[in-house]
């Protein structure tokens, strides 16, 4: 199986996150939603992708008419987002842990210093492979 693009749509930025099918991360990133099809063809050529996973919430319609239109040419599959946020924090966190005085302040307490949703992506992107037998 070709690797996967996986996306968390927003309506100002997007989580974009490359998994082989092995669901190791090939490449993770977050832009700007006005840059999607150009960064999804990018992707597509640089990694030989073939589909294109993305969650079912806030801006997926109007970024998978987006993709449509521009005749992006991947399979396009939709997958539930539910708890997806907050397992991408937690996972955050996991790789990112709070330095200094911020390590004394309970995790549920903090924010990520930075967007995380490229680890929206990649839990998307897991939950897609888990659920197709990869």
């Amino acid at each position: 199986m070709a690797p996967i693009i996986a996306l968390d749509p927003g309506s100002e930025k997007c989580g974009l996150a490359v998994l082989g099918d092995d669901g190791r991360v090939i490449e993770q990133m977050v832009i700007v939603a006005a840059d999607l099809v150009t960064t999804v063809l990018r992707l597509t050529g640089r990694h030989q992708v073939e589909s294109l996973v993305m969650g079912d919430r806030t801006g997926a319609k109007r970024l998978r008419r987006l993709l449509e239109a521009a005749q992006v040419p991947l399979r396009i599959i939709t997958v539930d987002e539910h708890h997806s946020t907050l397992q991408a924090r937690r996972r955050y966190f996991a790789e990112h842990p709070p330095q200094g005085w911020r390590r004394l302040v309970p995790l549920t307490l903090q924010h990520p210093p930075r967007p995380y949703d490229d680890y929206v992506a990649v839990i998307l992107g897991e939950r897609y492979l888990a659920s197709s037998g990869s």
